[in-house]
């Protein structure tokens, strides 16, 4: 009796886990996608501006990228921190989170203004090279003034989805975020083209989007009815994890940088396949990162709870999840490699380019899969110190040599994609060996009581 009992147990467990992961995720994954669904929608709109105006978008796109990265450290911060006091039944405690990471990104966004205005000269020279540089630079400096006037409300709409995404409230970022980038996918095109703005329609476009979530989140976390003032302990505690956090990201996006450098130097009709297939991969990795954004909330949910082995099971689920999600999305790009370029350009050069790396790109996706879902758990488990650590040592230790070297050897774009493929695969090792080992659990009780002695210092 106890035999059969057991299994059936552990199978209802697992549905139940199951359910849940299902019912944060799907939440998670349209407020995911509505970001680089629009920059798809954008890179289509502009495509068919030409080569040069594709190739600006790129390279203002990719600076642009930068920033918005630093919201999402500001974003996975704030889920895992307020996922451990939403676990442990402090939800107040998980709310104020989000207060203190809103005025971090509201500070942020505004030096990241003011650095994009006098730095975009500068960074375009740095990052475009090649033939039609001269074209190129000035498109994407135009392009990347405009939308950086957006970031303080990109950092602030992603520091309001991390505190939402730790007490699991998901419904209300899916309309908050829609309704930003619904108005800009209406107003892209119609400033690109009836109104003849072209590549400066598509920013405005941007800002727009970015400005009015940012409004909306703001206003969810004034409804709370928590004090919005600055609270030394917890912001010197977010800063603490954001440390580690910003040198990953920082990682990520050297890697990023250094292909766009190499790839426009190229020409412009290399980077605008570059453009096409990049964003088609950052798409696709904030898809499966839905399912990340589950782990975040239900690892650190356990572990504030006290519960380690539920959050093992709930590791090692989401790996699978993720692993299967990035077969299928391999699957379907290796069946669609003729017709979706096609969607972006009409250019043939640029066409034929985009042939040439597809295979990579559909070759990242079962590994990335498992990469993000991983990545997720140790965020909510508060384990970012490792993070840092193997994405330096998958930054430093395999792209961005093999990057060079592709530029050095003239192995052309698949080159730069093979070393893409070589990031992923490092991580993957290390995380799938961290995940499986039992110091990662450490983590998140550590963080619940070093705040515990912060709050109570600050008291004294």
């Amino acid at each position: 009796m106890t035999d059969r009992r057991e299994p059936a147990d552990a199978a209802n467990a697992r549905r139940r886990l199951g359910r849940r992961v299902t019912a944060l995720a799907l939440p998670a994954l349209v407020v995911l996608a509505a970001e680089p669904l629009y920059l798809l929608v954008d890179t289509a709109v502009v495509g068919h501006l030409g080569p040069v105006p594709l190739a600006g978008l790129a390279a203002g796109g990719v600076l642009m990228a930068s920033a918005a990265w630093l919201g999402n450290v500001l974003a996975y911060g704030t889920t895992g921190r307020a996922a451990r006091r939403y676990g442990a039944g402090q939800r107040a405690q998980a709310v104020r989170e989000g207060v203190q990471a809103s005025w971090l990104g509201l500070g942020a966004g505004l030096a990241i203004v003011v650095l994009a205005q006098l730095l975009a000269h500068p960074l375009m020279s740095v990052l475009v090279g090649g033939p039609d540089a001269a074209a190129v630079r000035a498109a994407g400096e135009l392009w990347f003034r405009i939308a950086s006037l957006g970031v303080p409300g990109i950092l602030l709409a992603l520091a309001g989805n991390g505190w939402m995404r730790g007490v699991q409230d998901t419904r209300r970022p899916v309309r908050y975020v829609l309704g930003g980038n619904a108005l800009s996918m209406v107003l892209c095109p119609v400033l690109v083209y009836p109104a003849g703005l072209g590549l400066a329609g598509s920013a405005l476009a941007n800002v727009a989007a970015q400005l009015v979530a940012a409004v909306l989140f703001v206003r969810a976390l004034r409804a709370e009815g928590v004090s919005l003032r600055p609270q030394p302990a917890l912001i010197r505690a977010q800063l603490a994890v954001g440390r580690d956090l910003m040198l990953r990201t920082a990682a990520i996006q050297a890697s990023f940088l250094s292909a766009a450098a190499v790839a426009s130097r190229l020409g412009a009709a290399p980077l605008a396949a570059h453009q096409i297939a990049l964003q088609l991969f950052m798409f696709l990795a904030l898809v499966l990162d839905s399912v990340a954004i589950a782990a975040q909330s239900l690892v650190g949910e356990s572990l504030g709870g006290g519960r380690r082995e539920e959050a093992r099971a709930v590791a090692w689920r989401v790996a699978g999840y993720g692993g299967a999600a990035g077969a299928v999305f391999a699957t379907a790009l290796l069946a669609a490699h003729d017709a979706l370029p096609r969607l972006f350009t009409s250019d043939p050069v640029v066409l034929a380019m985009t042939g040439q790396i597809w295979p990579w790109l559909a070759a990242t996706q079962v590994a990335a899969g498992v990469v993000f879902a991983l990545d997720g758990v140790l965020i909510g488990a508060g384990d970012v110190g490792f993070l840092r650590d193997v994405t330096l040592a998958s930054t430093l230790g395999g792209f961005l040599p093999l990057v060079w070297l592709a530029h050095l050897a003239g192995w052309g774009l698949p080159g730069v994609w093979a070393g893409l493929l070589a990031f992923v695969l490092i991580r993957l090792v290390g995380m799938v060996l961290r995940v499986a080992g039992a110091r990662w659990t450490e983590r998140g009780e550590a963080d619940m009581r070093q705040v515990a002695q912060a709050r109570a210092g600050d008291a004294r």
